[in-house]
């Protein structure tokens, strides 16, 4: 099956709820959200779920871009071959075939063994409530109802040809699916870009060079990039090359699916998120070269700090500021 189509340029979409009110979806209407991209678990994970989503969302006026299931993303058994991999590898391949059936063009996917990701919350401008991650204090962490503890999260240190030589099953099995279903899958950095945490090599989505060789193992119009911007900066010089640069690269190849429009205080070993406009790097830049470069997927604001309390205050500023970078970027390339 060819993949599905979808409509050119840079597009903003929302993370939004599989289960929307009615005053969310008249906020996403407000803000002027043509696309979301929504998130599930393993139970609704379904051809019938979907659609019945599609359903709703499409009699706002609002269209499904990605759906994710957290049954199968950032799961061990994956990353690191434990008993249960092939049972996970095809519960993600029924995933996939039955977003192509259901005509949702893409979902995210992420390759971390663990769930150490986050230290305790800290504050940005104002007093804002953000994440932070400093490694100096990073002991524990959750995911999927686990609780993993360092330093040995599984017990034992991991090699790299391990996670390499997983890392090529898994997308192997999975990537002739996306083929036959239409659908993209975009695979986010490890977050944070730590080289290792507890035992587990970050090898390959923790740099410009990891990614590189994965998306040649993978050799697939359907698997690309879900490119972090925070994570990105998050690694710092740790990536190998910058944001622009990366970006550039892998946009030219159309291999950038899906864009979190994020930014942060300072690069690892200790960062606090922050406002878009409020980081160390410009994201303007980041819009200026997606538009530049074709791109014909959507940005997401992603982990915003909190504002007033109310988290949409946040989520409406950072969708404002998205839109004016979007603006500006087509108005400028189209001046060029």
């Amino acid at each position: 099956m060819a993949l599905m189509e979808i409509e050119p340029g840079l597009k903003i979409a929302g993370q939004m709820s599989p289960e929307p009110s009615r005053e969310d979806l008249e906020f996403a209407q407000q803000l002027g959200i043509e696309y979301v991209c929504l998130w599930t678990d393993g139970e609704h994970a379904n051809y019938d779920y979907f659609m019945s989503r599609r359903e709703i969302y499409e009699e706002a006026g609002i269209k499904i871009y990605g759906f994710g299931n957290s049954d199968v993303h950032n799961q061990d058994a994956i990353v690191l071959n434990l008993p249960n991999r092939d049972a996970k590898v095809a519960q993600y391949k029924r995933y996939i075939r039955d977003l192509g059936r259901a005509g949702i063009p893409y979902t995210t996917y992420a390759h971390m063994g663990n769930g150490i990701w986050s230290t305790e919350r800290e504050t940005t401008r104002g007093g804002a409530p953000a994440r932070g991650f400093d490694l100096a204090s990073a002991e524990e962490g959750h995911w999927g109802g686990r609780l993993f503890r360092m330093p040995l999260t599984h017990g034992r240190v991991y090699s790299e040809d391990e996670i390499w030589d997983n890392f090529a099953h898994f997308i192997g099995e999975v990537a002739p699916v996306a083929e036959e279903s239409g659908v993209r899958i975009g695979i986010h950095p490890d977050d944070p870009p730590q080289p290792e945490l507890g035992g587990i090599p970050r090898c390959i989505f923790s740099s410009f060079d990891g990614y590189y060789r994965a998306m040649e193992i993978a050799d697939s119009p359907n698997v690309g990039l879900c490119f972090c911007v925070g994570c990105w900066l998050e690694g710092g010089s740790l990536m190998g090359r910058g944001v622009e640069d990366s970006l550039r690269h892998f946009g030219e190849q159309g291999k950038i699916f899906k864009v979190h429009y994020r930014n942060v205080d300072q690069p690892l070993p200790h960062f606090v998120e922050t406002f878009i406009d409020n980081g160390y790097f410009d994201m303007y830049q980041a819009a200026r070269v997606l538009e530049e470069t074709g791109f014909y997927g959507v940005m997401i604001p992603d982990h915003i700090p909190e504002m007033a309390g109310d988290g949409r205050i946040g989520y409406a500023y950072s969708i404002a500021y998205m839109k004016a970078h979007a603006d500006r970027a087509r108005a400028e390339c189209a001046a060029a």
